[in-house]
């Protein structure tokens, strides 16, 4: 196995005194781990970051076999490590998608995606710029691993031009009028997911993370893997100090 591609450094594991097993989201190939040998150099130590964009290259002599793994910078995000709200993001992201996705699947829409909410964590004003790509990328990853989310019509025969909740049992929107005696039972449906709304306001924003976490924890984070949602509590919590 040979190959040589871009992508985004998602786990880092020492392995050995000097090396690591990392596991990078490539476009081509999906999740591949890997070891570097030195990875946990000086000098690799700053490439080996999660967020970071990577030229890497595998080598192995048969698909079973661990590749070797080279690794040079093709892009630092480490300034972003920093601050803390976008470290948070980014420590969520990279941990859900080395934890949720199988290895060697290709996911070239869930790639570019991610590596578009990346950037715009580096590039926007506020976290409102890109937290709502950052819940998009979560219904991507959803609906890959084939537990996507229903959001073009009412599951009850209402009105599919006013779309205020989803049905945790149907993972189907549900109308407002059809929806409202059952609010209750109901999560809500932030209309930043059925139409083009830049930066909606925060509680929406909110709404629309307490929509991706039910759908994550009942259908994806289950068992051992429950654990990475600390992950994301971090990062509820410190978007919770800025609202």
């Amino acid at each position: 196995m040979n190959l040589t591609t871009q992508a985004i450094v998602c786990a880092v594991l020492a392995h050995g005194e000097h090396g690591a097993v990392v596991r990078l989201l490539t476009r081509e190939a999906g999740l591949m781990p890997g070891y570097v040998r030195g990875g946990r150099s000086r000098k690799l130590k700053p490439v080996l970051l999660p967020g970071n964009l990577v030229q890497a290259e595998y080598r192995a002599r048969v698909p079973e076999q661990l590749a070797q793994l080279g690794v040079e910078l093709a892009h630092s995000r480490a300034p972003l490590l920093g601050e803390r709200l976008p470290a948070a993001a980014i420590d969520w992201l990279t941990t859900l998608v080395a934890t949720a996705l199988p290895e060697g699947q290709p996911y070239p829409a869930l790639f570019d995606t991610l590596d578009a909410v990346l950037t715009a964590v580096e590039s926007a004003n506020s976290a409102r710029g890109w937290a709502p790509s950052l819940v998009r990328f979560e219904l991507l990853l959803l609906a890959c691993l084939g537990f996507g989310l229903d959001l073009s019509h009412c599951a009850g025969g209402g009105n599919s031009d006013d779309l205020a909740f989803v049905s945790p049992k149907s993972s189907t929107a549900v109308s407002r009028l059809a929806g409202e005696p059952y609010a209750e039972r109901l999560l809500r449906l932030p209309g930043f997911l059925t139409r083009n709304e830049p930066e909606p306001p925060w509680p929406d924003i909110v709404d629309g993370l307490k929509l991706t976490r039910y759908f994550l924890s009942r259908d994806v984070l289950t068992d051992r893997r429950a654990f990475i949602l600390e992950c994301r509590d971090r990062l509820e919590e410190r978007i919770a100090r800025i609202m």
